[in-house]
């Protein structure tokens, strides 16, 4: 199958699918199209790959009708109004069914529905029982009634096209939103003369606890950030409005506790790429910030303990084996000096074992 009449049939598709609002209109368009031409038929058409769908009618019973028998079926190759005087003598329709029987077709006038991108959809047409032919005033107002048929078509067309692209674009707010409502770090979309343009909850309430102040779209973020942290805050945000992002950690003192932050800016930028502004994210890293130094205490611990055993152990123990070996030599006589040095080795290692004890309990 050709690509042109692929896109051909991918439109009638579309507007086969199409929720129609104007079917009065069309109603009456097809109507007006019977009394001006003085036929007591008139249809709206659409010509799919195999069947005619008839949109709109006057006089006819059928919805559908097979398109290889259909008249509107040559329409839509050509570009202007079609017609038949008498379709008994015309070649083409002489032994068709719709001549031959049933509706007992004779005259045939029809007018291609053509959309602004050139597809051919169907026609409006208008059908007699008797032989007649179509002034060039009444072709001219079929060819006028058959723009106006598509462009409430097209109208609904684009008029759906709105409503899926808001209902898209509401669904991705909607998730967009969710998303930064349930996010427990603080969002800040800043504008290029450093006002708020978008927060979320977290850090409404931040602010309203930390500064008391109610957080306010259009607001100088600089009227609630911690005192000490304000110049250097301008100098990342001008960085990342130049594309460059930021992160970086810092501990912020505020009354009655601190709070060690990770922050992130971060080029803002629409559809085309140009920066509008900085998104500002901070989360509160303090539990992190604080297991890591515990982490970091222990390991200090267990490497002081480590020292301890490679060397103060050493000593004392040193000493109390070298007296126990003389003991096992034989016969031996304690000296009190050497009770005295034993006594001393051994609580220099209850001493150490002590030691070892309270850094564990420390750090625990």
């Amino acid at each position: 199958m050709p690509l042109k009449e692929l896109e051909r049939l991918a439109a009638v598709n579309r507007f086969l699918k199409l929720e129609i609002s104007k079917e009065k209109e069309l109603q009456e368009i097809v109507e007006l199209a019977a009394q001006i031409c003085g036929t007591p038929t008139a249809l709206i058409t659409l010509i799919d790959q195999d069947t005619q769908h008839i949109k709109f009618k006057v006089g006819f019973d059928p919805d559908k009708t097979s398109r290889k028998e259909a008249f509107c079926s040559h329409v839509i190759k050509q570009q202007d109004v079609m017609v038949v005087a008498d379709a008994r003598e015309d070649e083409r329709f002489a032994f068709n069914p719709l001549v031959t029987g049933g509706p007992k077709i004779r005259f045939y006038a029809g007018a291609p529905l053509t959309t602004g991108d050139g597809q051919h959809l169907g026609s409006l047409c208008v059908i007699d029982q008797q032989p007649r032919a179509l002034s060039p005033t009444q072709q001219q107002m079929l060819r006028a009634l058959a723009k106006q048929v598509i462009q409430l078509l097209e109208f609904d067309t684009s008029l759906q096209i709105l409503k899926q692209q808001y209902v898209a674009a509401r669904e991705s707010e909607i998730k967009l939103r969710s998303f930064f409502e349930s996010e427990s770090s603080c969002h800040l979309l800043i504008g290029r003369e450093l006002e708020a343009l978008a927060f979320n909850k977290a850090l409404a309430d931040f602010v309203q606890t930390i500064f008391g102040v109610r957080i306010a779209t259009g607001m100088k973020v600089t009227d609630y950030i911690n005192g000490g942290y304000v110049k250097e805050f301008i100098k990342n945000y001008k960085l990342a409005f130049l594309g460059q992002p930021v992160k970086l950690k810092r501990k912020l003192e505020y009354p009655g506790r601190a709070i060690w932050w990770y922050f992130s800016f971060d080029p803002a930028r629409n559809q085309d790429g140009e920066i509008i502004g900085v998104s500002y994210n901070a989360t509160d890293v303090t539990q992190l910030v604080q297991q890591e130094e515990k982490v970091l205490a222990q390991n200090r611990s267990l490497e002081e303990i480590a020292w301890i055993q490679s060397h103060e152990l050493r000593r004392p123990v040193a000493s109390i084996m070298g007296v126990m070996n003389v003991i096992k030599e034989g016969a031996y006589q304690a000296e009190r000096e050497d009770l005295e040095m034993l006594e001393k080795a051994v609580l220099e290692l209850d001493e150490r074992i002590k030691q070892m004890a309270r850094i564990s309990e420390n750090n625990a």
